[in-house]
């Protein structure tokens, strides 16, 4: 099974963070997490953490509806961001309405939407599309 060096969860939803990095854990994926409850912090850890260049997480899972910055603004900023290598970026929200989806189609910086709630096959097929997705 593929395995990443570090996923970042934006959500602000602490029972989908919590069930998340269990499912990373206990399925070996992945062992070094970075988290933000909104897309502000986001951007600054984000860019922090480019500039050291290290754990720069290689998947991101990044939810739609949070305080202070959604995820639609997020992805407006971070798209303007440098980012060393591929990421592998996943919309992971409880919207199920069209516009949202539709409008995740928009964006070429996002591999897919899925629907909450995360499931072990999801995050393992999630994992596997960024091997297919690494720079050389």
């Amino acid at each position: 099974m593929k395995q990443i060096e570090s996923a970042c969860l934006i959500d602000d939803d602490h029972i989908f963070i919590f069930a998340a990095k269990k499912i990373l854990l206990a399925t070996d994926i992945c062992q070094n997490f970075t988290v933000y409850n909104n897309g502000a912090d986001a951007i600054a850890g984000l860019s922090d953490i480019i500039k050291t260049g290290k754990n720069v997480p290689e998947l991101i899972l990044l939810d739609i509806n949070m305080p202070i910055m959604d995820g639609w603004q997020f992805l407006d900023e971070f798209i303007k961001i440098k980012y060393p290598k591929k990421v592998t970026l996943y919309i992971v929200s409880s919207s199920i309405d069209p516009v949202d989806i539709k409008k995740a189609k928009e964006y070429e910086a996002i591999t897919d939407f899925i629907i909450k709630p995360i499931t072990r096959k999801n995050l393992i097929n999630m994992v596997s599309t960024v091997s297919t997705k690494e720079q050389s």
